[in-house]
């Protein structure tokens, strides 16, 4: 009875692990080029019943789940029209490459909302977060007093898109099991645009209630399984 009270403890936990990425998909609904993530969850030990040489037995017991990772969905999105003077969308795949001012570090994201930052006597693309756009040759691109660009806005892909970490503010970073990203030439970008998020609303309200009731389910068999061993104790007494 104690491992039926620790696995449905362990499983409400967990379903509140993917209520919690639910409910981040839903409060980026209207953030450009976010992209939905989704729960994974993974089988925890399994051990045999009625054996104590190691054999393995018909019978068996698990002791519940954890939520292993969480996958990102790339997939494009059509794009709004803005009017932004420097508001992009990236029509097919691919990332912007940025580059982050203070540790030079890259990440990449699908969110083209750009603005420019006074450095010295000059100006540079930077997204929302202040890191700068890099060109077809990783440069930062610079901004000329008639809006003129140093160099062409970079779209960069990679073969593997499965891991890529979340580095917070709708920006990734990848892991080496991605590769090194390329430069994907001739990129269908749509200037004045943003890309819509990838949340759809429907889905999500489904996975909701799925979880409210996996939830449920759980914290049910966590009471039943303390009444009956507060059942069994009064036997003993």
């Amino acid at each position: 009875m104690y491992t039926s009270f620790y696995t449905a403890a362990r499983g409400a936990m967990e379903e509140q692990k993917k209520m919690d990425v639910i409910a981040n998909n839903f409060a980026s609904v209207n953030n450009y080029g976010y992209k939905p993530k989704s729960a994974v969850f993974s089988d925890l030990m399994y051990y045999n019943l009625n054996n104590y040489t190691g054999e393995d037995t018909p019978l068996k017991a698990g002791v519940g789940i954890a939520m292993e990772k969480t996958n990102t969905k790339f997939d494009p999105t059509s794009p709004m029209t803005t009017g932004g003077e420097y508001d992009y969308s990236i029509l097919e795949e691919g990332f912007f490459m940025l580059r982050s001012p203070v540790t030079n570090e890259i990440t990449y994201s699908r969110n083209g909302h750009f603005s420019l930052s006074q450095r010295g006597d000059v100006f540079y693309l930077v997204n929302d977060n202040g890191n700068f756009v890099l060109d077809e040759n990783r440069n930062p691109i610079l901004v000329g007093e008639n809006g003129e660009m140093s160099g062409e806005i970079g779209v960069y892909g990679f073969d593997i898109l499965d891991g890529m970490l979340s580095s917070g503010n709708n920006e990734f970073t990848p892991l080496a099991k991605n590769g090194d990203p390329y430069l994907i030439r001739d990129a269908a970008l749509v200037d004045h645009a943003l890309e819509m998020s990838g949340v759809d609303t429907a889905d999500e309200i489904s996975k909701l209630i799925e979880t409210q009731r996996a939830y449920s389910y759980a914290l049910k068999m966590v009471q039943t399984s303390d009444e009956v061993m507060t059942t069994i104790n009064g036997l003993r007494s």
